[in-house]
């Protein structure tokens, strides 16, 4: 499924299919689309990519959002396994960089705002009566030696 094949749906049901809101994957495409412009050794040159870059974020958000793997992935894009790794991670690190899809680190999480409610549960051992091993409840098979 290309982005060109799904351009014309509706919000709900782009929402559906992709698993994010039409506007935050513009924000993907357009945050992917900068820093590629900005950290391109020689413009101008080199092959160019088979996949836009909207269907290199389609990759990724099919790779997350249904558990495939990266053979089935790239299957449907007309790629190899190790291509579509290349690109999923590549976009993810993209993303991990950009401010404003960077969530806030663990110092930010334990502020003063937090407050914890504590549930103590008693876990004491109990014990449990089990039978007793006997030799009279067991039939014993007679073997034959073997030389």
């Amino acid at each position: 499924m290309y982005y060109e094949d799904i351009r014309s749906y509706t919000d709900a049901q782009f929402q559906r299919q992709i698993g994010v809101k039409r506007v935050l994957f513009e924000e993907m495409v357009r945050v992917v689309t900068d820093h590629k412009q900005k950290h391109r050794k020689h413009p101008g040159r080199g092959r160019p990519s088979r996949l836009s870059i909207a269907d290199q974020v389609l990759v990724m958000l099919m790779y997350y959002r249904e558990y495939r793997t990266f053979f089935h992935v790239g299957g449907s894009y007309g790629i190899s396994e190790v291509q579509c790794w290349r690109i999923v991670t590549a976009i993810e690190s993209i993303l991990i960089e950009a401010d404003f899809f960077h969530l806030p680190g663990k110092k930010q999480l334990i502020g003063d705002k937090i407050t914890y409610e504590v549930v103590v549960v008693d876990v004491s051992e109990s014990p449990v009566e089990r039978p007793k091993k006997n030799s009279e409840g067991i039939i014993q098979a007679k073997r034959k030696d073997i030389p």
